[in-house]
């Protein structure tokens, strides 16, 4: 297993996207106009975007990947942050909404 080092909840990564997003979407007015019906583009959060649902059972709460034996045995450590990695391909799929597009087959 090859993991971050570090632990998120579900939602914490949720209101990290969203923090990220909003944060983007206020500095850079690009993303206002190419995504016109974003909340971020109005200046709304898009934490108002979330939706709470019922708990199906056997739902992960979290995700957890213990790297301990990489780090012993390949002297690994992560180049990235969690918070470093998801702000760049956050980035990426904003920059590259003709890849998302084709790949949803909306084009």
């Amino acid at each position: 297993n090859i993991g971050g080092i570090n632990e998120w909840t579900n939602i914490d990564i949720v209101n990290l996207l969203c923090e990220k997003i909003d944060s983007l979407f206020r500095d850079n007015e690009s993303y206002r106009i190419k995504y016109p019906d974003c909340p971020a583009s109005k200046g709304v959060s898009t934490k108002t975007l979330i939706t709470y649902v019922k708990d199906r059972l056997g739902h992960d709460r979290r995700y957890a990947i213990d790297a301990t034996k990489i780090m012993n045995e390949l002297n690994y450590k992560p180049q990235e942050t969690f918070e470093t990695g998801i702000q760049k391909t956050i980035l990426w799929y904003l920059d590259n909404d003709s890849w998302l597009k084709k790949i949803l087959n909306i084009a």
